[in-house]
């Protein structure tokens, strides 16, 4: 019997990826919803192909601008069409490859129906990680991340072995910018920043990717997925993103989990688990990759990391701001409105001049998230510099 699976944010690089590993493996999972929030025509390709029960857009004229000729998929929109995508059609496994606060939601509705999470939206655990993690363990449901570097953490694990885990070591490639100067960062053009000298990521994860938020992101996703404090993740440049990421045990044992730099092997990982499937791709030739280079992050450079680890270490609502002003100042970024170096002086803004509550609800958040992004808008309008 084929694995039922949803796809949130299906047209998104990591949603694409799946869809590569499903078209392979067409005996073994089924397409059954499937959403996106801005590109309607690959979704349409996407319907014509995997049939699925159900799809959701942002609105309605989205939803309207799909051929009438749709495979018999539902067709949903919205905030409230995307919990019913979850809600109201038996899947398996929940993909959840949105980019955003928009995917707290959703998520929670796949625990509640039972679904395995196969999770690659970092702000789900970076928002809310305390509450998403106590209900799957309340429900017994396995939240399986996607990501590369806490897939190798998982996989290191061997799926029983945190109890001895002393630290974990996320690796980063430093994107295009690890060796520029303090100086060279404030004329980084749009065109730079999306220019990633390893992976093909949606804009988004791009720049955060060449900040190092990217990286400050999963390392209070680690914290969360993994039982660990910030002290106990540490975070290292390594260019050749062979590594994708390291264990340490009590005894001082070291694991790593090396792979091919794409995004279809973890999720197949995930996918198939606990089973491993062969698959298309070629051994990992070492001797051609001849050398694996690790250096520590420039805090001048990224700044944003810092900021990371102050926000998991404070806890309650303060990961929400980082995570909302984030959000608004690379939106501002990838339209102009500011410059590269300015990211990092929103997200310290928004910190500032936040009241951190020490145990916030879902709403509590929901509002936090608000509230940050309207003073988020502000500072970026008003041109806050370093």
């Amino acid at each position: 019997m084929p694995k039922r699976v949803t796809i949130l944010g299906s047209t998104g690089s990591i949603g694409a990826s799946t869809l590569d590993v499903i078209r392979d493996f067409p005996d073994r999972f089924q397409i059954v919803g499937l959403s996106t929030r801005r590109n309607g025509a690959l979704l349409n390709e996407q319907i014509t192909e995997f049939s699925p029960e159900a799809v959701c857009v942002a609105s309605p004229e989205q939803a309207n601008a799909l051929p009438s000729d749709n495979c018999g998929a539902d067709l949903l929109y919205g905030e409230q069409g995307l919990l019913d995508l979850v809600r109201n059609y038996d899947a398996d496994i929940l993909v959840v490859a949105t980019v955003g606060f928009a995917g707290l939601f959703p998520t929670m509705a796949g625990i509640e129906r039972g679904m395995r999470i196969a999770l690659a939206n970092k702000e789900v655990l970076v928002v809310a990680g305390d509450i998403v993690m106590a209900e799957a363990r309340a429900r017994q449901v396995p939240i399986l991340p996607i990501d590369s570097e806490h897939n190798a953490i998982f996989q290191c694990l061997n799926g029983g072995e945190g109890r001895y885990l002393r630290r974990a070591i996320l690796t980063a490639s430093g994107g295009p910018f690890r060796e520029f100067k303090p100086d060279r960062l404030k004329r980084v053009t749009r065109q730079e920043a999306l220019n990633h000298p390893t992976w093909n990521m949606g804009p988004k994860i791009t720049i955060d990717s060449a900040t190092l938020m990217n990286k400050g992101f999963e390392m209070i996703e680690a914290c969360h997925l993994f039982g660990l404090t910030p002290d106990q993740v540490d975070i290292v440049i390594h260019p050749q993103s062979t590594v994708h990421s390291m264990v340490e045990f009590t005894d001082g044992s070291i694991l790593a989990q090396l792979g091919q730099t794409t995004m279809y092997l973890p999720i197949l990982n995930v996918l198939a688990w606990p089973e491993r499937l062969p698959n298309r791709f070629e051994p990992l030739d070492m001797a051609r990759i001849g050398r694996l280079d690790f250096s520590p992050p420039d805090p001048e450079r990224f700044r944003c990391l810092d900021y990371a680890y102050e926000a998991c270490r404070r806890g309650g609502s303060v990961p929400a701001v980082l995570n909302a002003a984030n959000e608004v100042a690379v939106e501002a970024f990838l339209g102009e409105r500011i410059g590269f170096t300015e990211i990092p002086a929103i997200i310290r803004e928004a910190m500032d001049n936040h009241h951190p509550l020490d145990n916030p609800t879902l709403e509590d958040l929901r509002e936090v998230d608000r509230v940050t992004r309207e003073k988020a808008h502000e500072y970026a309008g008003s041109s806050i510099s370093q």
